[in-house]
């Protein structure tokens, strides 16, 4: 006869997600990483903006193709922080957000590379200054977007709360007969 060790007994453990879904103003999220990217590029897309505008070239093909990327940026990332600011992502959590945001941000990283390429290429201050700013969204977008793959990769929420919640298992001793 095979004779069976016991096994220890196994604790059980899930996790429950808790979503309040009404829609509430926290400006707490801008003390966040993902907060803190989005409000920088946000202002980084606005930035670029005003040095196309104020340039005396601001009307060439490089300055509108440069305030279009930065308009698609600037609106993009501001609508995201708005949602984020007043839990409307938490609100609609079935919405795939990180991935849109994952996706979203890798398009404006390549497309903030091609612009301020171009616009540096040129030759003008105003339009360098702009690649400047152009160049730091581009970085600030691809690490937002490296992040958010990754948090996607472990399971992460775009926003709300895991609670961790255990089971105890307690044994009993037989009944007396």
């Amino acid at each position: 006869m095979v004779s069976q060790a016991q096994d220890p007994p196994q604790s059980m453990g899930s996790t429950n997600v808790v979503f309040r879904t009404e829609t509430r103003f926290d400006p707490s999220y801008l003390k966040t990483p993902p907060g803190m990217m989005k409000a920088t590029v946000v202002v980084l897309n606005l930035l670029g903006f005003i040095c196309i505008q104020s340039s005396a070239f601001w009307s060439n093909g490089r300055g509108v193709y440069f305030n279009i990327v930065a308009h698609l940026g600037l609106w993009f990332s501001g609508i995201l922080l708005l949602l984020y600011l007043f839990h409307v992502v938490e609100k609609y959590h079935n919405f795939m957000w990180l991935k849109v945001e994952m996706i979203a941000c890798g398009i404006l990283t390549f497309l903030n590379l091609i612009a301020s390429t171009i616009v540096v290429a040129f030759g003008s201050a105003a339009y360098s200054a702009a690649g400047f700013f152009g160049y730091l969204a581009m970085v600030v977008y691809g690490f937002d977007t490296f992040f958010k793959a990754r948090a996607i990769k472990e399971g992460e929420l775009a926003q709300g709360t895991r609670v961790p919640a255990k089971q105890v298992h307690v044994t009993t001793p037989p009944a007396m007969p």
